[in-house]
């Protein structure tokens, strides 16, 4: 069963949240006016590990944002295998925002990847708001636009880029995005396990296992999957790109 810890739709934002929110398309592109009556909506949510945020199928009410934490975003497969699709790091905003605004169901689960702390906005009161601001209603499809291109672009890596290419790329976003600086090296701070990384950069598993293995006696990288540090950054970009 769900579990929901600490839900308080009226609980007062505290610096942190709001610093968060800055970083958020939908509510960045706002005026003061908008956003604070949206904020007025907004409810902080803590999950743990066990937990599924939402299941697959489930309507899409909120619009959900990571404060604290990581987020595994994973599908289901005919034969009942989870494929993870993508992990979520702190200010990135979830929910499949195209399928929320044609009220669709979710095409995928979020399960935590340990104790985490989202941030939620009902999708109504951001619809009321596009409602009274056509202006911000046509900075939201600009910003649906731009999603779509970015699809697009994924696409055409997973396409045309070696596997190498694209393990090396998924590696390096994780380190900028999440990592934490050590003496050593960037470590990721989420537990990766071979499969994972596979299903996000459309391979095997072996493939993945190889090409690991690879990276380690180039020493780009060191550790298992529940700690997993980036050794040389700057060489993995080098040859996500090449």
């Amino acid at each position: 069963m769900l579990k929901r810890l600490n839900t308080s739709s009226s609980k007062r934002l505290d610096v942190s949240t709001d610093s968060l929110l800055d970083r958020v398309p939908l509510l960045k592109i706002l005026s003061s006016q908008d956003r604070q009556r949206v904020l007025r909506e907004i409810s902080e949510t803590r999950y743990t590990k066990d937990d599924f945020i939402f299941r697959e199928g489930d309507p899409t009410e909120f619009f959900h944002i990571v404060k604290e934490g990581t987020v595994k975003c994973v599908k289901s497969t005919r034969e009942g295998k989870e494929c993870t699709i993508k992990m979520l790091m702190p200010g990135d905003l979830f929910c499949c925002d195209a399928v929320a605004f044609d009220g669709a169901c979710h095409p995928g689960s979020a399960q935590p990847m340990g104790n985490v702390s989202i941030i939620r906005i009902h999708k109504k009161a951001y619809f009321d708001m596009l409602r009274r601001s056509p202006d911000a209603a046509i900075e939201v499809i600009k910003y649906l636009g731009n999603r779509l291109h970015e699809a697009q672009e994924r696409n055409k890596i997973l396409a045309l880029d070696r596997s190498d290419q694209r393990l090396a790329a998924l590696l390096a976003d994780l380190a900028v995005r999440n990592g934490v600086r050590e003496r050593h090296g960037i470590r990721i701070p989420m537990r990766l396990t071979r499969q994972d990384m596979a299903d996000m950069i459309g391979a095997t598993t072996e493939t993945v296992i190889r090409i690991m293995g690879r990276f380690k006696r180039h020493q780009l990288v060191s550790g298992t999957a529940n700690r997993l540090t980036v050794l040389n950054l700057e060489h993995l970009k080098t040859l996500a790109s090449t």
